[in-house]
């Protein structure tokens, strides 16, 4: 008997996205959402919480390498790095690749996440155990509100805007996190796709401005999430996305999606997009 996992999250609009399942490995309900691995046939293991894809083995690496990169590689010299959500440590793996980061702040309201990648997804998670690794388990929001000015780069890697990911798309938590930024930092947080979720990153761009003098949408393509794409903020009050050169000097080595042709590529958007993303000016 086949079995198919099918992610339902669009069902009402007519979507949803199936895997072929060849095990489930583990489920549980952690006292925030519901948690399962399987084996698939064609992306290897996989994450979901509450029914959503998050991580799979074939195509992490262009979520966590995107999420991560473009910021770090915008940014003059990113020392201290806070990551919200992430933890399956995928983000947190990518910015250890840069070799002038001192602290990596890992803030994931749920520990069940953390523990259950190390059990079953330790190419991500096993970097989350590097010394420079400091691990809170408390709400993103909060910790951001507490540590004004601490950080060169903020990284929020959230699921998506329902349940405990919900405070981390409103204009409250952007603040608080340009409260937590140097003055030269720089936001990356997970944005939707532009094929989907037009009202929720119109509504991120209605007061994205008035906070941030420098912003900007890039995306990367990944085949299990809805679309095939998923966006990103980029949020600063110093530095352009839109003028950045990366120094292919700085590129850590080995990567799989991005490098600085794809960094340049990320921030082209086809025009019905950019009816959803305000450009300065």
């Amino acid at each position: 008997m086949e079995i198919w996992y099918t992610e339902k999250l669009e069902l009402e609009k007519g979507r949803a996205v199936s895997y072929r399942v060849t095990k489930t490995i583990e489920s549980l309900q952690s006292p925030f959402q519901k948690i399962d691995i399987f084996e698939t046939q064609s992306f290897g293991r996989m994450f979901t919480l509450d029914g959503v894809t998050m991580v799979t083995n074939k195509d992490e690496h262009s979520y966590h390498e995107m999420i991560a990169h473009i910021p770090m590689m915008s940014h003059p010299n990113p020392e201290s790095v806070l990551v919200i959500g992430g933890g399956d440590g995928g983000t947190v793996r990518e910015v250890l690749k840069h070799p002038s980061v001192k602290e990596v702040v890992l803030c994931e309201i749920d520990k069940a996440v953390v523990d259950i990648s190390y059990k079953y997804f330790p190419e991500c998670a096993d970097a989350m155990k590097d010394p420079k690794v400091i691990h809170h388990y408390d709400d993103g929001a909060k910790f951001a509100r507490d540590n004004k000015g601490r950080f060169d780069v903020i990284l929020v890697d959230s699921s998506d805007p329902v349940g405990p990911a919900e405070v981390l798309f409103k204009e409250p938590f952007f603040r608080d996190m340009a409260s937590a930024l140097k003055p030269t930092g720089i936001i990356a947080t997970q944005a939707e796709s532009f094929w989907y979720h037009g009202d929720v990153i119109s509504s991120l761009f209605d007061f994205i401005p008035k906070i941030f003098p420098e912003y900007g949408y890039y995306y990367t393509t990944i085949p299990t999430y809805p679309s095939g794409i998923i966006g990103f903020t980029f949020l600063s009050n110093a530095i352009d996305p839109y003028s950045v050169t990366p120094d292919p000097e700085r590129v850590p080595k080995g990567l799989k999606y991005y490098s600085p042709e794809i960094h340049k590529a990320a921030f082209v958007l086809p025009e019905f997009a950019k009816a959803y993303i305000k450009r300065k000016g």
